[in-house]
């Protein structure tokens, strides 16, 4: 069944349950059978392209979905956790994932931090000089075995069409330049003194990244892999990570996730990523979760101001950040619904979708032609199962709406599943110092 049907199921059943309210009047929803089918691509395109018995760990960047039931939900479908904070790491564990599962990224791991990975067995990418340097120390008093440890590098490739998801740019903060002076040698000698370090990491960027150039980051990382165990006359590096940042396209319900292509496209470019030799690691986020979800907001008033009607809605910037701020590189398409969760019909008219945020910019859609939106009907904004809900934006302090999930099939009911409860006043109060 295609996403759309369901997602006009869960729309009338969202009504019926009361998810949705004139006192509750957003509320995000997630189709819980797409995550699974993301999933089930995910695990599909690579087995096509390894080799019997290669080790592969699929994670999920906990950053697009930093809800705990979906982490758990994810882990159920074979997909661990990348994680880039302490606050994500005691989600993944909160989620009950086991260590051997998760991998720490980020390029400001305090000691702390690092202490408590090497006691957790957790793998995690050095992101710096330095911080190998911290690692020095701290290996060397561990009375036990290392867990898996790796260096991160930017094969300064060049960036993508959004600037600030650009992460192999000439000078990208994350990771080690390899195509600075005398990088590449100082690398190859790290691991060569190094017996601990199995592991090379890169993430060439996210959405707006051409599948090439990230299949040419990943064939850098190999040949840096090949160079060192040839210097090493052993196999030092067993472990890849390569990243994940696989666009979505924003533009149609059919486009399914890009997982087969990447992975066909990895094969004719570096056919030696899948002889077996290595471990892979995959960090994917937005692609596996995006195309399922959508958020759901009641038309509180519409005008018309200097010729330009305007719905005004429940849902701003405090779910859709990126969206409002950059609008050009974060588009959203919009469904409109009427009061009863039927999608509206009508001849379109050109209109702003704004949000309840107290600046002008609060836009979700400029001038967008859909069906004449009128007080108490819902607009549903498509493709934000990652990233939009999860990690909500603080402005106004408005409240945090629920996030459900949903498995919605014709002839049978809808079944919801809370993954995050609608934020209360005293809770919202609470977090603003109120109990201070």
């Amino acid at each position: 069944m295609v996403l759309p049907l369901r997602r006009d199921l869960a729309v009338r059943a969202a009504l019926e349950r009361r998810l949705l309210t004139a006192d509750r009047p957003l509320a995000a929803l997630l189709d819980l059978h797409g995550v699974q089918e993301s999933a089930t691509a995910l695990h599909g395109a690579f087995a096509a392209v390894t080799a019997p018995g290669q080790e592969v760990l699929h994670t999920f960047a906990v950053k697009a979905g930093s809800l705990v039931p979906v982490l758990r939900l994810l882990d159920g479908f074979g997909i661990g956790c990348e994680v880039a904070s302490p606050g994500e790491l005691a989600l993944a564990r909160a989620a009950g994932l086991a260590a051997d599962r998760i991998v720490l990224d980020s390029p400001a791991k305090t000691e702390a931090e690092l202490r408590e990975a090497l006691a957790l067995g957790i793998a995690l990418n050095a992101d710096s000089p330095q911080e190998l340097a911290r690692l020095d120390a701290l290996v060397a008093s561990e009375p036990v075995s290392a867990p898996p440890l790796g260096l991160r590098i930017n094969p300064q490739l060049g960036g993508g069409t959004i600037d600030a998801m650009s992460t192999a740019t000439t000078t990208a903060k994350f990771g080690i330049g390899l195509r600075d002076p005398g990088a590449r040698e100082w690398i190859v000698r790290a691991f060569l003194d190094r017996p601990w370090l199995t592991r090379l990491h890169c993430h060439v960027g996210s959405q707006g990244m051409a599948l090439e150039r990230m299949a040419a980051g990943v064939r850098a990382l190999w040949e840096l892999a090949e160079e060192i165990n040839a210097a090493a006359g052993a196999r030092r590096v067993t472990t890849l990570d390569i990243g994940g940042g696989l666009p979505v396209d924003f533009a149609s319900d059919e486009t399914p996730p890009p997982f087969a292509a990447y992975a066909r496209l990895l094969n004719e470019t570096v056919p030696g990523l899948f002889d077996g030799r290595y471990g892979l690691v995959t960090e994917f986020g937005r692609s596996l979760l995006a195309k399922s979800g959508f958020i759901l907001a009641r038309v509180e008033y519409t005008k018309t101001t200097g010729g330009r009607p305007i719905a005004v809605t429940h849902a701003g910037a405090q779910v859709a950040v990126r969206t409002v701020f950059a609008p050009a590189s974060w588009p959203l398409r919009i469904a409109a619904y009427d009061a009863e969760g039927r999608p509206k019909k009508g001849p379109d008219v050109r209109q702003d979708v704004a949000g309840p945020c107290c600046f002008a910019g609060d836009l979700v859609a400029r001038d967008r032609a859909l069906p004449p939106l009128d007080p108490g009907d819902l607009v549903a904004l498509l493709d934000t199962g990652a990233y939009y809900f999860s990690t909500p934006f603080g402005y106004n302090a408005l409240l945090r709406p629920g996030v459900h999930g949903y498995r919605a099939d014709p002839g049978t009911p809808t079944v919801f599943t809370t993954l995050r409860r609608p934020q209360t006043m005293s809770e919202l109060v609470t977090e603003y110092g109120g109990d201070c």
